[in-house]
């Protein structure tokens, strides 16, 4: 696992700045770097080694240097992809994942990358043809990230924002409509990030770049998930273990020591059971504790004794908001469920240089708590007309919102987005996203949110970027719907995102079998009335995982790698807040009513009112990220204490 960058400029020499680059980079890949540059482009590359740990230094050429290649990731089949090559005449110098993916793309061209079954975001430089060109590839679902900016003949790429923002012409400007989506969705949708003009490549696009500027950007694959009504409930329960040892058994190839993070639910434990049915003997289990009431490390304990693990705990700290300056310049992002990540990978890294995550079990076999609102609704939402959603209970939700608002009392929130989801019936789009916690649905509280100035920008609402996603679902139900939705929207830009910046803050790469290609073609192909019974979750995978799992986890409710934002408010969110959220910091801004903030801080605590607390958190974190990325160049060496950004 590594970071990498690039520019791609006429007639520049750059190996200084991409030198700085790999500079900001470093907690990607301690253990190596390089700089290349030929032509009119100069790559940069970070090393974490693990496969072939004496000759997997990159950039890896081909025979004639012709082609050169610097990778960040792990491709799982790579041994088998490499025999047919060796079959064909090619030779390789080196015993690494990457020289397979070169000697493939020489091989077969962009058509090779559907093949790759793995985590992976590349650059290759191709000179082949007397001129330079630049092919850069992200994996199937986007587990790792890689960022672009181009403008005025100059590109630039690198697997996290703060190396772009490096190069002195990349102007440093707030995207106010990914601002508008991370607000609503505590994340940023789309290909979008919250600078300006600078984006995401897509999962599964590969993009080519001459002269400075993307000439290509188009996927190598589509995914065509079709659902299997022909197979009885046996056949699952057959094939859900055999595909997930499957997936471990791939992911376990490494030369260092492999871990695994153990929240003691069903995926992380299914995870375990997996890698002792593959006959690995020593197993490195790691949980994380909250000290709150909702804390797993029990179960967790379970899972470890029945499996006889190498297990170690960690207990959260008190004040963990001290913490969240160096999130949040990791994360390039301001979010709420970082913290967590950071301290396990942190603790974790003193142990292990991999570790396997259960990300993609919940999108896969339905498990989180949404879909239990949903599937009561699954048939009302083709029941109900679209046009009496639009006529008549949306009005009636927009009423809804008039009365609770006049009520004055917050806590009534909750409650009214309850009655607001309900009404959305009709249109699971809708339905879906105040499940998500969507709130620009009502027009008036934009006007509660926003500072006047901000509302002249030219904002979509959040729903604009989902109805294509959901409308490309066909006649799915509306929950099959859901599970597709959001593999492709909060898994990757919220989760994925989450999880790999976190765990490579600390140097660790983070491992997720569940999104094996095999694996996520099974999981699609399931009906949704085949993994949901009776309104419970996961209901498939608990029979499939019962011979190898605890009854007490097998039966064990879903509660998530999350604070509780209600307790934290109370330790030391709120304290934290109040002094980054001041009338005189906020009202200059000119993006966000101060008034509301206010509210929120006079109103007392109150369980009910997650969703503001978590509103203020995102905020707190706004206000960081804005004067270390925006404000100023405090970024370049990274993040102060907390205290410095207290006003």
């Amino acid at each position: 696992m590594c970071g990498i960058c690039g520019i791609y400029e006429k007639a520049q020499d750059h190996q200084a700045l991409v030198t700085d680059m790999c500079r900001i980079l470093a907690h990607r890949g301690p253990d190596a770097w390089s700089v290349h540059q030929s032509g009119d482009v100069t790559l940069g590359h970070r090393r974490l080694s693990i496969i072939d740990l004496e000759t997997g230094d990159q950039p890896i050429f081909n025979e004639d240097k012709s082609l050169a290649i610097i990778y960040n990731g792990e491709i799982y089949n790579y041994r088998e992809l490499r025999q047919p090559l060796l079959e064909k005449g090619y030779t390789f110098q080196t015993s690494s994942d990457t020289e397979v993916i070169l000697k493939l793309y020489e091989d077969q061209g962009v058509e090779a990358f559907a093949n790759l079954n793995g985590i992976f975001a590349f650059a290759i430089l191709d000179r082949r043809q007397g001129r330079d060109r630049l092919v850069l590839a992200r994996d199937h679902f986007g587990i790792k990230p890689l960022h672009y900016y181009q403008k005025d003949g100059r590109f630039i790429f690198a697997s996290e924002q703060k190396a772009i923002l490096l190069h002195p012409q990349v102007s440093r400007e707030i995207n106010p409509q990914a601002l508008h989506q991370q607000i609503n969705l505590r994340y940023t949708q789309s290909h979008q990030t919250l600078f300006k003009n600078i984006f995401r490549l897509p999962p599964a696009h590969y993009a080519i770049v001459e002269d400075g500027k993307i000439v290509k950007n188009a996927p190598y694959f589509l995914p065509d998930y079709r659902i299997d009504h022909n197979k009885k409930e046996a056949d699952w329960l057959a094939e859900i273990p055999q595909y997930l040892s499957q997936a471990v058994k791939r992911q376990l190839v490494s030369d260092v020591p492999i871990g695994v993070y153990l929240s003691g639910g069903m995926d992380s434990s299914s995870i375990v059971a997996m890698m002792r049915e593959a006959g690995v003997e020593k197993i490195n289990t790691f949980t994380l504790g909250f000290n709150e009431p909702s804390d797993e490390n029990d179960d967790a304990q379970l899972v470890a004794d029945h499996y006889q693990t190498n297990h170690q705990n960690l207990r959260m700290d008190l004040s963990p908001m001290r913490n969240l300056p160096r999130v949040i310049w990791h994360a390039e992002e301001p979010k709420i469920n970082l913290l967590q990540g950071y301290l396990m990978s942190q603790f974790v890294s003193k142990h292990v240089k991999v570790v396997l995550g259960g990300l993609g079990g919940d999108e896969l076999f339905s498990g989180y708590d949404i879909h239990n609102f949903i599937y009561p609704f699954n048939r009302l939402h083709r029941a109900v007309p679209r046009g009496l959603e639009s006529a008549l209970l949306s009005k009636l939700s927009a009423f809804s919102y008039t009365v609770q608002t006049g009520m004055g009392k917050l806590a009534l929130d909750e409650y009214r987005r309850g009655v607001q989801m309900m009404l959305a019936t009709g249109n699971i789009a809708k339905f879906y996203l105040i499940l998500r916690n969507v709130w620009d649905f009502d027009q008036r509280h934009w006007q509660r949110i926003y500072h006047p100035a901000f509302l002249n920008e030219p904002i979509a609402p959040v729903i604009d970027d989902f109805r294509e996603l959901f409308s490309s679902n066909g006649t799915a139900s509306a929950l099959d719907k859901v599970y597709k939705t959001e593999f492709r929207s909060k898994m990757v830009n919220d989760y994925l995102l989450t999880e790999d910046r976190m765990s490579m803050a600390n140097s660790v790469e983070e491992r997720v079998p569940f999104l094996d290609l095999d694996l996520v073609k099974l999981g699609f192909s399931i009906p949704a009335q085949q993994k949901m019974r009776f309104n419970e979750t996961k209901s498939l995978l608990r029979k499939a995982m019962q011979p190898y799992l605890p009854e007490k986890i097998l039966r064990k409710k879903k509660w998530g790698f999350t604070f509780n934002p209600y307790l934290q408010y109370q330790k030391d969110l709120k304290a934290t807040a109040e002094k980054i959220l001041t009338r005189e910091k906020v009202s200059a801004d000119g993006i966000f009513n101060y008034d509301y903030i206010q509210s929120i801080f006079n109103a007392p605590p109150h369980p009910r009112m997650r969703w503001h607390y978590n509103y203020i958190w995102l905020l707190t974190g706004f206000y960081i990220w804005k004067q270390m990325y925006i404000d100023s160049n405090e970024f370049i060496n990274g993040p102060s204490e907390i205290e410095h950004y207290f006003s």
